[in-house]
């Protein structure tokens, strides 16, 4: 349940609001607009709207809406935290028809894994498997042809 003066959105993204925000995030600090652009794009969004203040929160899930799901991309700006509007969110997106069933949903976080505990994410159960590729401060790097 929202609190009187929010309301959310999977139609209603405003990529410019969520990268003004995710330029300033630790985990990709720096990232270009038409980066975001393109990633809303192709995922499956959610925004946070405050009346008279616009997009205020936003969430994106990277998926094939048939087997998997990574969840990344949450954000709700600090003058509006607190109220649990990240937990609908989560809640919103957890019960899109488009992800129900699928065999595994991940994400990522560095500070807020109480949040993401309540919604049934647990650590890895066999960390040894996984792999990645990381590129920390990609964005923050001048383009090779520049």
């Amino acid at each position: 349940m929202l609190p009187a003066g929010y309301r959310l959105s999977f139609d209603a993204i405003d990529a410019e609001a969520a990268h003004a925000f995710l330029t300033t995030a630790y985990w990709c600090e720096g990232i270009p607009l038409a980066t975001v652009q393109r990633a809303i794009e192709h995922s499956l969004c959610i925004a946070l709207l405050a009346d008279g203040q616009g997009q205020v929160g936003f969430a994106r899930v990277v998926t094939d809406r048939t087997t998997f799901a990574y969840l990344c991309d949450v954000y709700v700006l600090q003058a509006h935290r607190g109220q649990g509007l990240a937990v609908a969110m989560v809640q919103s997106l957890l019960a899109h028809p488009d992800l129900q069933g699928l065999r595994r949903f991940m994400l990522f976080t560095r500070d807020a894994h109480p949040l993401y505990a309540r919604h049934g994410f647990q650590p890895l159960a066999t960390p040894d498997r996984g792999m990645e590729i990381v590129r920390p401060g990609l964005y923050l790097k001048p383009p090779a042809d520049a």
